[in-house]
């Protein structure tokens, strides 16, 4: 990209990561989206859990900086941030929900990495970066090189260095990495490992572009259907045959390998016991950061696989050919609105009477039925004697799971982790068994909490005045 004042001018009116640099909000947004999004690897997140979260963290602030700051609902914010003026995040409606998700767009994350680069850094290595340039540079060397000979002659000679070094450390010569050189590669590894996680986003996002270029050939076409078809479905795989789609099947063939998923559990158990790296204090996900890339893998296969799916069955409406005055007043509809798309026209661009037909068919119409006149007669109410036992209509109680888990969040805002019991403390059960089991519920949701098996806690509530009971269970820790 050209760095010069028209492109940087242009970049600062219309991109969203410049935009929201420039946000008086920035700080909140920023904050609150790479911890519910980046430092977790979440690529989608349901309306009401993100509300929630923002709710929990409008609270802080607000206790900090007065009820002024930030005076808007969580949920007008999270629509304001997906807005097209803003584009932080995406909203969309999966496929069989009813319910809005949203998920980071890449121009966010590459805010927040930017962001996250502003800090000083107390080690900067180069060595390792000057050998990766120069294996990267030998990889397109042999790669490009077309006579066998020289192929030939180049594995001879790495055969014959790997046959010295075999020798050397036979002989007990067995070079080591000094502490300085581990912590270089180290730093570069997590660097590398967290670009890619955010690669993922932006491939996701450049299919979904590619498939959008594709419907708008098909909303302007004006000739026949058959010229259509002959069109697009020679490019039926253009999603999966462009660069970034053989790139990511390369990379999704290598890491579904079993032994390379082995290969790198067990790097990676190694690396990090290294005395040099845990002086590092090392990011714990990175332990398990090639499962992290296989999920967001997963989800951007399935966001190609669906974007292929649909796009077929667009091409399959049989509509075009049984009613092609509706499907050129479509067309025009579709034309009409890219045409406008950069720029829309100020005032109403169409009005709509109804966004469906009605339909009256004659069986469904009532025959007519003559009223039936019904006989009251007045009758004594006789007091009944049956001695019943109320106390049963008194004894129904619902557990509130939300203002449980809304508990447990507003513990975790200061703290990095708390247990059951130091919740409990804070709060006594109320409802006895069945709240602490509505507790051991939120605990077992993925990523909610970590269970000690090794350590027993008793935990007491009363049950009615003057009985209590007493249970032990294992130690839960809820963690951020």
């Amino acid at each position: 990209m050209s760095i010069d004042f028209d492109t940087l001018e242009a970049l600062r009116r219309q991109h969203p990561a410049w935009r929201l640099l420039q946000a008086d909000s920035a700080a909140l947004v920023a904050s609150f989206l790479h911890r519910v999004f980046v430092l977790p690897n979440r690529r989608v997140i349901h309306q009401a859990e993100l509300a929630s979260a923002l709710d929990d963290t409008l609270y802080a602030v607000r206790e900090q900086r007065g009820p002024a700051s930030y005076p808007k609902p969580a949920l007008d914010y999270l629509n304001d941030w997906a807005a097209n003026d803003k584009a932080w995040l995406r909203k969309f409606y999966p496929p069989g929900s009813d319910e809005p998700h949203f998920d980071l767009t890449p121009a966010t994350e590459k805010a927040l990495a930017w962001l996250g680069a502003l800090s000083e850094r107390s080690f900067v290595g180069t060595e390792s970066r000057l050998l990766t340039l120069f294996e990267l540079l030998r990889q397109m060397s042999e790669g490009s090189e077309t006579d066998p000979e020289v192929r030939v002659q180049e594995l001879q000679r790495r055969r014959d260095a790997i046959d010295a070094e075999i020798e050397r450390v036979r002989a007990g010569d067995v070079p080591l990495l000094g502490d300085t050189a581990l912590k270089e590669r180290f730093t570069q590894f997590a660097t590398l490992a967290r670009e890619l996680l955010a690669d993922f986003r932006e491939v996701e996002h450049n299919f979904r572009g590619l498939d959008r270029r594709v419907r708008e050939r098909i909303a302007l076409w004006d000739g026949s259907k058959g010229a259509l078809l002959q069109d697009i479905l020679g490019e039926r795989d253009l999603i999966d045959e462009s660069d970034q789609g053989r790139s990511f099947r390369a990379f999704w063939d290598f890491l579904m390998s079993r032994d390379r998923q082995d290969e790198l559990s067990a790097l990676l158990d190694r690396v990090l016991q290294l005395e040099p790296v845990a002086g590092l204090a090392p990011d714990p996900r990175l332990r398990r950061v090639h499962y992290d890339w296989l999920e967001a893998g997963e989800q951007t296969q399935r966001t190609v696989a669906l974007l292929s799916q649909q796009l077929r069955r667009f091409l399959d409406d049989q509509a075009f050919l049984e009613n092609r005055r509706i499907m050129d007043i479509l067309r025009g509809i579709e034309a009409g609105a890219l045409a406008v798309r950069a720029k829309q026209p100020a005032g109403d661009f169409m009005v709509i009477t109804d966004t469906s037909p009605s339909a009256d068919l004659p069986m469904e119409r009532p025959l007519h039925a003559p009223a039936v006149k019904l006989a009251i007669a007045s009758a004594r109410i006789d007091a009944g004697d049956e001695d019943l036992d109320a106390a049963v209509l008194f004894s129904q109680f619902i557990v509130d799971k939300a203002a449980l888990a809304q508990h447990v969040r507003r513990s975790l805002q200061q703290r990095t982790q708390v247990t059951l019991a130091e919740l409990l403390a804070s709060r006594p059960l109320q409802q006895g068994l069945a709240e602490l089991v509505a507790y051991l519920s939120l605990a077992a949701e993925p990523g909610k909490a970590v269970i000690d098996d090794s350590v027993q806690e008793q935990v007491t509530w009363l049950a009615r005045p003057g009985q209590h009971k007493t249970t032990s269970l294992p130690r839960v820790i809820f963690t951020k």
